[in-house]
């Protein structure tokens, strides 16, 4: 039997309360439904500061985008919700992916957090397009990066008004719909381990 696909999930919102963050969470429980590993990590935990090359030069990756890197080179997809900030994607999500695609020495290859990954995107927005324009930024990124992002993708509109007080969906075909992207995010992956 192939090996159990390893799923590292997260969103790009730093606020407690956020709704991509309650929607990773939902999404984290559905791959573990259908038979992957799955680790959520929290941006606000890596504690990263903004990408500057003079900091790196003279100090290398901080601890925080080293965990990052390391986190993403020891999976095989990536689960990425991500709130939409003026049509496009968060600073702090930009950051991460940013400080995780930096060579240290001893790589084996360049981009060696990203190359022959799957991604699969989610988004929530209180906007009546649930962050989708955001995603189309992200899907760009990541492709650009050598990352293979499966064509389902969720985007949660009122995202104010669709979670309840256990933080699920209210709506069973949104959930539906997220279980869809995370059924195709751990086929793919199974096929290409």
């Amino acid at each position: 039997m192939a090996d159990r696909p390893r799923i590292l999930a997260f969103a790009g919102s730093l606020r407690k309360g956020s709704f991509n963050k309650k929607l990773c969470r939902l999404a984290a429980k559905e791959v573990e439904d259908v038979g992957a590993d799955i680790t959520v990590v929290d941006l606000a935990d890596l504690n990263l500061p903004l990408y500057n090359a003079d900091d790196e030069e003279a100090n290398g990756l901080p601890p925080g985008a080293k965990k990052m890197k390391q986190l993403m080179v020891d999976h095989d997809a990536l689960l990425i919700v991500s709130p939409e900030y003026n049509s496009s994607i968060t600073g702090p999500l930009k950051n991460a992916i940013d400080w995780a695609s930096r060579p240290e020495e001893g790589d084996v290859a360049s981009l060696v957090a990203y190359r022959g990954k799957v991604a699969a995107l989610l988004s929530a927005s209180p906007g009546a397009l649930g962050g989708l324009r955001g995603l189309v930024h992200l899907r760009s990124i990541l492709g650009n990066i050598q990352v293979l992002v499966i064509p389902e993708q969720f985007a949660l509109s009122k995202a104010h008004e669709q979670f309840d007080e256990q933080d699920q969906l209210k709506d069973a075909k949104h959930l539906e719909s997220v279980k869809t992207v995370v059924q195709s995010l751990v086929k793919t992956t199974s096929a290409l381990i």
